[in-house]
């Protein structure tokens, strides 16, 4: 019989094993805790590592020099070696590709430039067997001239007459002219005269790019039906609505939606005149024909735009109610001020989009920031974030230079490991975990039409094409990419160097690092659930802690500038361990995975970034330059629960 005394006699034995555990080593430690907390699983968006994939540059499978849909399946394996939840591609539809897919002409088939919808289906098995959820590019704001509701729209058929916005103009000293001063994104009027109706129309982007009109009852009629059985519905592009292209795709077992240029939705409505105000300009700017010469009080963000996005998640979630399984998600691209960002999230009583993208890590932090400016930045997000939101962390895109090129090769790893261990999600665009930086490309070889709509002189200033260069798969032809004699845009000259059949036999290689960053993610529970504190030591050294009540802590220390630096971390966080294991290094280091430094004197070299460790509930031991977690706490405590249970029988 088991007896009180044995019972604790157990427990002594396993405080002593706790005591242990306070050690370095061996890393033990044995506690009784808050077992909600320590059994908290969080969804699986709201820790995920989401990678975005740029198809016409990931993997051509087929010879022609651009990648499709085959070529994604055929790579898949390789995100999820690297830890990835969840990959968003850019838009796969039917497109004239004036705007490289973001001018779609059919939003419920797949552009033959990247497959068939066969070969759709067939990524979606690979995904599932592989437990990598799609993410879709949603784009609402406008579609392609060549879409049939424009086609049915300048010929005035009466359904779709106002689909669109049009405007007859001005007509200033007998000439007409535009109805507004609005400019396009890609430079020049927002207004295209249309021939055949005798009209202008709004193009916030390029002329191929018209908007639609969500001011027109009919539209927003159309575009929020309800009804809708995403299985058997015969697809008609004639009178689709946009929740019916939602229904869509998630009956193809997608798990949610990147919504594209979400701020400019909706415009400003006419005046009782039927006239659209002149937005007012910038200062600061003197080229009319430039984007910045105006301030777009009237063209985004407006108040509306914010109830059209809780409309779409209540789109998602009731089609989960409907066919079960988890959650879909909506990703929402704005630009917005904060506080207008904050809104997408939802309110009281409605849910909005659960990641509204957060690109502060793009927009406020440069070459020049220092320390002090980095743990603003990332406290401004946290700060202003709801409470009960899942926050997100974006280093780059499609359309903004790459982390390599921006801030400095010798700062990939460093972005990387901090993305990683701050709370929430986060999101990487293809090749960033490689080190991949931008592309020099000519003005001859220029397709990007952001670019195209310039001139030779001004160009590179407004090109997209150096960050959507071909991934970087080996050292053969074309980088792995494509056998082609030539791919839409050229390789990268050091492709040789940089890519993933090299970087997987260097132990830390960017690629390397990112992967040790996401296997440790995956299980610590202190970086899924714990709570965070961000603090400058000085200019040069910026430090994140993750702290969870009876688990571990873990530090995050990055050196930004050129210099070594040599700190007390105790001093700055109070009650650390005088000793801390190293448990996530780069190249730059001079510590060892496994290695124990004292938290009182730790030495950081130029542009380096480390990730330390407490003494946790893991037994922790190195293997490979690697370090692995042996959960122990778990087998004590129910020991314990069980000898306790047997004592009072």
């Amino acid at each position: 019989m088991i007896t009180y005394r044995l019972g604790a006699l157990l427990l002594a034995v396993f405080n002593t094993l706790a005591w242990s555990g306070a050690q370095p080593m061996p890393n033990y430690h044995v506690d009784f805790e808050d077992i909600l907390q320590r059994n908290a699983v969080p969804k699986w968006w709201q820790t995920g590592a989401f990678y975005q994939i740029y198809p016409r540059s990931f993997k051509d499978s087929n010879g022609d020099g651009v990648g499709d849909l085959n070529g994604i399946a055929d790579q898949l394996p390789y995100l999820k070696e690297l830890g990835i939840t969840a990959t968003w591609l850019s838009p796969i539809f039917t497109s004239p590709m004036a705007d490289f897919g973001y001018d779609i002409a059919n939003f419920t088939t797949i552009a033959p430039i990247f497959g068939t919808m066969e070969d759709f289906e067939n990524l979606m098995a690979v995904a599932k067997r592989l437990d990598v959820k799609i993410i879709l590019d949603f784009v609402p704001n406008h579609s392609s001239d060549e879409c049939e509701w424009f086609r049915r729209s300048a010929a005035r058929d009466p359904q779709f007459k106002d689909f669109y916005v049009w405007h007859p103009g001005r007509v200033i000293n007998g000439k007409r002219q535009p109805p507004s001063n609005w400019i396009s994104v890609f430079r020049g009027s927002a207004w295209q005269w249309h021939e055949g109706r005798q009209e202008y129309y709004l193009h916030q982007f390029v002329k191929k790019q018209p908007d639609l009109n969500y001011r027109n009852p009919k539209v927003r009629e159309t575009m929020n039906v309800s009804e809708f059985d995403g299985l058997s519905y015969a697809f008609d592009i004639r009178s689709f609505s946009s929740q019916d292209v939602l229904r869509f795709w998630l009956a193809k077992g997608v798990s949610g939606f990147r919504i594209d240029a979400v701020p400019h939705v909706f415009e400003i409505a006419p005046d009782a005149q039927g006239q659209y105000s002149d937005e007012p300009r910038n200062d600061w700017n003197n080229d009319p024909e430039d984007y910045g010469y105006l301030q777009h009080v009237y063209t985004v963000d407006q108040p509306e735009t914010i109830d059209l996005v809780y409309s779409w998640r209540a789109v998602l979630d009731s089609f989960a109610r409907e066919h079960g399984g988890e959650e879909r998600i909506l990703m929402a691209e704005t630009y917005s001020p904060i506080d207008i960002v904050m809104q997408y999230y939802g309110n009281a009583t409605t849910e909005g989009a659960q990641l509204p993208f957060n690109f502060m890590l793009i927009s406020e932090v440069s070459n020049s920031s220092n320390a002090y400016n980095y743990a603003d930045t990332l406290k401004k997000w946290l700060e202003h974030m709801p409470q009960g939101r899942t926050a997100n962390w974006v280093l780059g895109n499609h359309d903004k230079p790459r982390v390599g090129s921006r801030l400095g090769r010798d700062r990939i790893d460093m972005m990387n490991m901090l993305t990683a261990t701050l709370p929430g999600a986060s999101v990487t665009y293809q090749g960033e975990e490689l080190g991949m930086t931008d592309v020099w490309i000519s003005w001859k070889d220029t397709v990007d039409p952001s670019a195209c709509n310039t001139n030779p002189r001004i160009y590179e200033k407004y090109t997209r094409d150096p960050e959507r260069t071909p991934f970087q798969w080996s050292s053969d032809q074309d980088a792995g990419f494509s056998n082609a004699s030539r791919t839409w845009l050229p390789i990268a000259p050091d492709y040789k160097q940089v890519n993933v059949e090299i970087e997987r036999g260097r132990p830390l290689s960017n690629l390397n690092v990112f992967k040790q960053l996401w296997q440790l993610r995956k299980q610590s529970k202190t970086l899924q659930l714990g709570d965070t504190e961000i603090k400058a030591l000085n200019d040069a050294v910026l430090a994140v802690k993750r702290h969870l009540t009876k688990d571990s802590t873990i530090l995050t220390v990055l050196n930004i500038y050129d210099g070594v630096e040599t700190l007390d971390l105790q001093r700055s966080f109070p009650g650390l361990p005088s000793q801390l294991i190293v448990i996530v290094v780069t190249g730059r280091s001079r510590v060892k995975v496994g290695d124990l430094i004292e938290s009182s004197s730790l030495q950081l070299q130029p542009k380096d970034s480390l990730v330390l460790q407490s003494a946790s509930s893991y037994y922790s031991y190195a293997f490979n330059g690697q370090l692995r977690l042996l959960p122990v706490l778990g087998f004590y405590l129910w020991l314990a629960q069980v000898v306790l249970y047997l004592s009072h029988r």
